[in-house]
């Protein structure tokens, strides 16, 4: 990589993205490659024999017309037509087969980007890569062409295939210029084209370089975009007449991330472009000159003189914007250096994260102990644990009871290996879990967290993600699915099973708040009927009114007999019926024990209870 400041970033801009796209190309398949290669270097060469052929059309024209029909001069000039003819129908022929080659480089490309994307995000086992700040903007800029749909690294790829056609174009010119008139006009005229081509692309340069750095402003768009157009925003915006009010938000962000763009274009427009131009043009220029001196000194005949015009201002308007690859393959080239940085980030995230490789089936046997806990979540300096000492017996259903923020959901976190305790350890069976196989120790694992997945695929997938690999699926589908009580509400579907939970597809249906969280919890039971020793609940049954949550906990033991259960809720008729209940309060365990011993000790428990309980009785006081 070069030293110089500027060489360097103009090598980090330009270069090496370059050499990420050329990489991809070998994606779209050695026949679509070679076909795409073929028919660019055709569209290149057909327009350089256009010009040759119309020359020599015209030229022969004086000397044809003297003669008369039938001799040497009038044949010549009837192949130059046909020539020319032909290669003005392959133009046109080929145009269509660009195209679609360009869409399927483009497909083939997107599909394999997308799938590096979703690896480098999947490659830690923490979260804390795609929390950060930092790495998430790297991760927009990468996916946010994907997203859009245009000009997206599939379009880059097939943007620089297309380039092929574009600068054999230009070096055909250059060989028709210099056989014609002469190899230093060949030369000027290249160069002038190139000087117009860095003008355009440093334009394109500076536009990229700033757009990341108004990604909030970009973001802050797209969000009141998002707002006035998204079903499940339009009953607010209607109820509450704010529609006027997010169209002006989005219409002032969208000017606020645009001017400076528009200022530094301007800038850059007013201080180099009309530089580059004015170079591009004293080259051609002189160059034009020079043949018309020569046409006129009888030095240069009229056909080369034709041949030598027409390629100049062939090769000219080469040196403008490309639209079918410029701002493709710039956009594309960030889309690569961004997800280079998002993958650089990552990986550093991953040298310090323990590996594992400890089997964990069959785990816990005795129990999952933290001891002497603390974390504190990235960019924060509060310790939501503070040295947390906590053991869950296998077997048992241990209730988590706290104030929000306590960090009850943090033990979830911590127990998936989603995050990493800043200190202490979370051991199961003595064995610190950082020690085991993660993928092994997570298939122990059924969870039901509070913001859970709604998938707009249909039912059936819905609960069988809880253990893709599990044998019998369609069998044990149904029994989570009876299990969590949900069973009658997917006979209700329109297509049972295979109802796909989404109103914006043909035939699915979408679900209340209540019924979703029944299919999360069938969705963990699967889990369970599959093999998984450890159940953890954060908030399982908020979205059911009372009386289903009290009929759902009523049976809740006997369907979880025998799994190690965390239950994690703020009402305690939940509770009640744990073997144990903990306490969180600052990060610490509070109180620990059984829903009748904690309210004779009359400590926090008690009092949290009995003000809830007392909350019940006036609401139901209000209702009757």
């Amino acid at each position: 990589m070069p030293e110089n400041s500027r060489a360097r970033r103009y090598w980090a801009e330009a270069v090496e993205p370059r050499f990420f796209l050329v990489r991809r190309l070998g994606v779209a398949g050695a026949g679509v490659l070679a076909l795409g290669l073929l028919t660019n270097t055709a569209l290149g060469v057909l327009p350089v024999a256009f010009v040759v052929a119309a020359a020599r059309l015209v030229g022969h024209v004086p000397e044809a017309v003297a003669a008369g029909t039938g001799g040497a001069a009038w044949d010549a000039l009837v192949t130059a037509f046909l020539v020319a003819s032909g290669c003005f129908v392959a133009q046109q022929v080929l145009a269509p087969v660009q195209t679609a080659l360009a869409q399927v480089v483009k497909h083939r490309v997107d599909g394999h980007f997308y799938a590096e994307v979703i690896a480098v995000v999947s490659r830690s086992a923490s979260l804390r890569p795609v929390e950060d700040e930092r790495s998430r903007e790297h991760l927009h800029l990468a996916t946010e062409t994907l997203l859009r749909g245009e000009h997206t690294p599939g379009d880059a790829v097939a943007g620089t295939l297309a380039l092929v056609a574009r600068y054999v174009r230009l070096v055909g010119f250059g060989v028709v210029i210099g056989v014609a008139v002469s190899w230093w006009s060949a030369v000027a005229v290249c160069a002038g084209t190139m000087v117009f081509r860095y003008g355009h692309r440093g334009g394109l340069r500076m536009w990229t370089r700033l757009w990341p750095e108004i990604g909030p402003l970009r973001r802050e768009s797209d969000y009141f975009r998002d707002v006035g157009m998204e079903l499940s925003t339009a009953k607010e915006l209607r109820v509450f007449g704010l529609t006027g009010w997010v169209v002006e938000r989005y219409r002032s962000s969208s000017v606020a991330a645009l001017l400076p763009l528009w200022r530094a274009r301007r800038v850059y427009n007013v201080h180099r472009f009309v530089w580059f131009t004015a170079i591009g043009l004293v080259l051609l220029s002189a160059t034009v000159a020079l043949m018309l001196r020569s046409a006129v000194t009888d030095s240069l005949s009229l056909t080369a003189l034709l041949l030598g015009l027409q390629a100049t201002v062939g090769a000219a308007l080469l040196g403008e914007f490309y639209q079918e690859a410029d701002v493709a393959t710039q956009f594309g080239m960030l889309a690569a250096r961004a997800l280079a940085d998002f993958e650089r980030h990552v990986d550093e995230q991953v040298a310090t994260e323990s590996p594992g490789g400890a089997d964990a089936r069959g785990l816990p046997r005795r129990e999952i102990r933290f001891r002497d806990v603390s974390f504190g979540y990235a960019g924060s300096d509060r310790l939501v644990l503070d040295g947390l000492d906590l053991t869950l017996r296998a077997g048992e259903c241990t209730a988590l009871v706290g104030l929000n923020g306590a960090g009850k959901t943090t033990l979830v976190k911590l127990l998936g290996r989603l995050y990493e305790p800043t200190s202490g350890a979370v051991l199961v069976d003595g064995v610190d879990v950082r020690e085991l196989d993660v993928a092994s120790w997570r298939r122990q694992l059924a969870v039901v967290f509070q913001d859970f997945n709604r998938y707009e695929l249909p039912v059936r997938d819905n609960i069988a993600f809880g253990a893709l690999d599990a044998d019998d699926a369609d069998r044990r589908v149904v029994a989570a699915a009876r299990r969590a009580d949900v069973d009658g509400v997917v006979a209700g579907l329109p297509g049972g099973y295979g109802t796909v939970l989404s109103r914006q597809y043909r035939g699915g249906a979408d679900l209340s708040g209540g019924q979703w969280q029944r299919v999360a919890i069938a969705r963990a039971l699967y889990a369970v009927a599959a093999g998984a020793r450890v159940l953890l609940l954060d908030e399982p049954t908020s979205a059911l009114d009372v009386r289903a949550e009290a009929a759902f906990f009523d049976e809740f033991a006997e369907r979880t007999r025998g799994v190690t259960t965390l239950l994690i809720s703020h009402r305690f008729s939940s509770v009640r019926h744990a073997d144990r209940i903990v306490v969180l309060a600052g990060g610490r365990v509070v109180e620990d024990g059984t829903h009748e011993a904690l309210l004779a000790r009359g400590g926090r428990y008690a009092e949290l209870y009995h003000l809830q309980a007392e909350q019940f009785a006036q609401d139901a006081g209000r209702t009757r």
